[in-house]
């Protein structure tokens, strides 16, 4: 760990700074400025290339690859030079704007344009369309990433033990038998819905000036159609262009976001739950790793720490979440600046979930599930084919089938001797008597199998 890390203020800087390189790179003070000084010069380029707009001249090929040079090569030295601007203006976006403009001194071509830069906009122009910006990459290239190993590893899991028995469990007691495979199914099931709702909001964004009117835009040029103009300029970004604004773009696509991550983290603080009590009752076996520690006093310890470390980190993902979901579309009539040190969380909320999937994906891949002993548990729960048999007994209309089993089975458990006598005593067709018979715990699974395996069907 490097020492600048052992004093990081977060975990997610420090501790965990090594799985979320990524992350940090896109969700940055410094990744944050890189897409202000995109979308700025993707609005001056927008205005440098329209007809209409005479006041800016059309640029040469070799000062449109200046300015694109000037988006591609933005690193951290960049970064800095436009921090140690702000020192002095005390405003992130000047910053940004003082720094192109120094930047294109340097193109004598560019020189007397200079005051195009920012023309017409106010900052949250910029700054909605940077975070959309950092939204949908964050998305494509880590989050969606990340869901899609989660998916395939719990698949994997799903058909390897599509056929495995295991005793189900309502309120924490013996229930239907199900198996192993079709329970990790319906976690798969659930996460592809969510991740399909992820993937489909629309990163809306903005630039029509200080409250939405194109107010300065039209003072100067009214005559240009502005607005087409703008949503031009969003929709080339990528993102989709929302035309009804105050001063800031109203931050409802940061809620829709925030709460689809939200319901994954929820189905994914489900499973690790289940799998952390599958781990005590011994139906997942944890693989022993070479030197590792499971407590600092009994030597004998092997936890579930991957999961539990994921169940707390998507706990804090889901309060930041939620926090900004509830936040973000409010303010005070045309803006208030309550959004923009709230916003600069969103990328703590996004390290809080890769953090905790990762944690869960390691975990996946330190557990194998145990046949002998989920075999023992269900040997052990005679009792829940307490279910077929009334329910044959009622199709053949035998009186009060439920309430006899009932009085077999509740409280107490049974073994095969004693459910077997009582079917065989059963007023019922042969056949049906035989099959009753024929049944165990580890047999009674419905389609679980079945539902298992069709879950590759499901995208």
């Amino acid at each position: 760990m490097a020492d600048h890390a052992l004093t990081a203020l977060s975990p997610l800087d420090g501790r965990y700074a090594g799985r979320l390189g990524e992350l940090a790179e896109l969700c940055s003070e410094a990744g944050l400025i890189r897409q202000r000084v995109r979308v700025e010069i993707a609005w001056f380029k927008a205005l440098a290339a329209h007809p209409e707009f005479t006041a800016l001249p059309a640029l040469g090929p070799d000062d449109e690859a200046f300015l694109d040079a000037m988006v591609e090569d933005f690193g951290p030295e960049q970064a800095a030079a436009v921090k140690a601007i702000e020192r002095t203006t005390n405003h992130d976006v000047k910053a940004v704007e003082y720094w192109i403009k120094r930047t294109m001194a340097q193109r004598p071509g560019l020189k007397r344009s200079l005051e195009f830069v920012h023309f017409a906009l106010t900052s949250e122009d910029i700054n909605n369309l940077s975070w959309a910006l950092i939204i949908q990459q964050a998305i494509a290239d880590v989050l969606d990433p990340l869901l899609s190993r989660l998916d395939e590893r719990l698949q994997a899991i799903a058909l390897e033990t599509a056929e495995l028995p295991m005793l189900s469990r309502t309120h924490g007691q013996t229930a239907s038998p199900t198996t192993m495979g079709k329970e990790l199914a319906n976690v798969v099931f659930r996460l592809r819905r969510q991740r399909r709702g992820l993937n489909q909001v629309e990163l809306t964004g903005k630039i029509n000036g200080a409250v939405g009117n194109f107010n300065a835009h039209l003072a100067a040029c009214p005559e240009l159609d502005w607005p087409e103009l703008s949503r031009r300029v969003v929709e080339d970004l990528g993102l989709v262009f929302n035309p009804y604004t105050t001063q800031i773009e109203p931050h409802d696509m940061i809620a829709e976001v925030s709460h689809a991550l939200v319901r994954v983290n929820t189905i994914l603080t489900d499973f690790a739950r289940d799998v952390w009590g599958y781990i005590s009752l011994g139906y997942f076996r944890q693989k022993l790793v070479e030197g590792e520690v499971g407590s600092s006093t009994m030597p004998h310890k092997v936890n579930p720490i991957d999961f539990e470390n994921g169940e707390g980190n998507l706990g804090l993902a889901n309060a930041l979440l939620e926090h900004l979901a509830a936040k973000l579309p409010i303010s005070r009539w045309q803006r208030d600046l309550t959004d923009s040190t709230v916003q600069r969380s969103l990328g703590s909320a996004f390290g809080y979930c890769a953090l905790a999937w990762h944690s869960i994906l390691r975990g996946l891949d330190r557990i194998a599930a145990d046949p002998e002993r989920l075999a023992a548990d269900l040997d052990r729960a005679w009792e829940v084919l307490a279910e077929p048999v009334q329910t044959v007994m009622r199709l053949h209309e035998v009186p009060e089938p439920y309430e006899k089993l009932k009085a077999l089975t509740r409280g107490h458990g049974i073994d095969r001797e004693r459910l077997h006598d009582f079917i065989r005593k059963l007023e019922i067709p042969e056949a049906d008597r035989d099959r009753l018979l024929a049944m165990t715990p580890s047999s009674y699974i419905g389609n679980a199998a079945e539902m298992a395996r069709a879950i590759v069907r499901h995208v």
